[in-house]
């Protein structure tokens, strides 16, 4: 049986769940400074649940996302608090659980023409590296929605010379494009060119991603995918809020983990959940690997 890096589920619908504040277009930037103890404890959460790999909760925390709301002053402070809450998480655990660096879109999720230019992009990510890289086991570029994006994320985090994961995000109508219309066997071909150490896909439905599975590993290398539970992501629009979206009521935690095994049972050695994704169904995940013979290992370094 196969060796399986966990990854942990969704943040920033977890989050909403549990603050008493409302969704802002700085959603889960903003509780890094209001209520710290809520990113801890979904932190921790998932590591209770059994995930291997924590991913740094600073999704929302770039110069562009910031500078349109006016705080772009706030990144070297929330990029912090973002490393020292999960480091403290994840010692406090006593857990051998890696922690990934966060290279998210840099204004807005699925709206790849509202990206910056190739320079700018480049010039960004290697910011977002320098204030990671010191605490951080390996980068993933997560729910990136276009080649230059994603080369732009891969590029930067190269130059750390730690472990590098780029995960795209697809459209959920099943014609295996990128979100910005691009075949994904080019965009992977891109990949490949790069050097990354592992492709996922992310933030997708989970039907999507398995129908675009053979296209998407059909040139080897280690691969992986953690899928969204909404029911569209059609509502989010740049700038506005994640609580437009609404989550599917049929991804119940076995339901999630059949699409998961069925990654695995095609290649996956990575696997976990994105948004509406959350402890429960990594728990439940983890058993299912188990049961089935997988072992659950921390991502080895380079």
């Amino acid at each position: 049986m196969n060796e399986i890096v966990l990854l942990d589920g969704g943040m920033g619908q977890e989050l909403i769940a549990r603050s008493s504040q409302p969704a802002s277009p700085l959603w889960s930037a903003k509780i890094l400074l209001d209520e710290p103890e809520l990113v801890a404890a979904v932190h921790r959460d998932y590591i209770d649940a059994g995930a291997t790999v924590l991913t740094l909760n600073s999704y929302a925390v770039t110069p562009q996302r910031l500078a349109a709301q006016g705080s772009e002053e706030l990144f070297e402070r929330l990029q912090a608090q973002a490393c020292e809450i999960v480091t403290r998480a994840r010692d406090e655990s006593g857990r051998d659980v890696a922690i990934a660096g966060c290279l998210p879109p840099l204004v807005a999720s699925y709206h790849p023409e509202v990206s910056p230019s190739d320079e700018a992009a480049l010039a960004a990510y290697r910011r977002i590296v320098a204030a990671q890289a010191e605490h951080v086991d390996l980068f993933l570029g997560e729910t990136l929605a276009s080649t230059a994006e994603a080369s732009a994320a891969a590029r930067a985090a190269l130059e750390s010379d730690l472990p590098v994961w780029i995960s795209l995000t697809i459209t959920d109508d099943d014609s295996i494009t990128l979100r910005n219309g691009e075949p994904l066997a080019e965009a992977v071909a891109a990949l490949r060119e790069l050097g990354i150490d592992a492709r996922l896909l992310n933030c997708s439905r989970p039907e999507a991603i398995t129908a675009a599975w053979d296209v998407f590993a059909a040139s080897g290398g280690v691969t992986g995918a953690y899928a969204n539970g909404f029911t569209s992501i059609d509502g989010l629009k740049p700038g506005g809020t994640v609580d437009a979206l609404e989550a599917r009521r049929d991804l119940s935690p076995e339901a999630y983990a059949d699409f998961a095994m069925g990654w695995v049972g095609h290649g996956a050695s990575i696997v976990g959940g994105c948004c509406e994704v959350g402890p429960s169904h990594i728990r439940h995940l983890r058993e299912r690997l188990e049961a089935a013979g997988h072992t659950v290992v921390r991502p080895s370094s380079r």
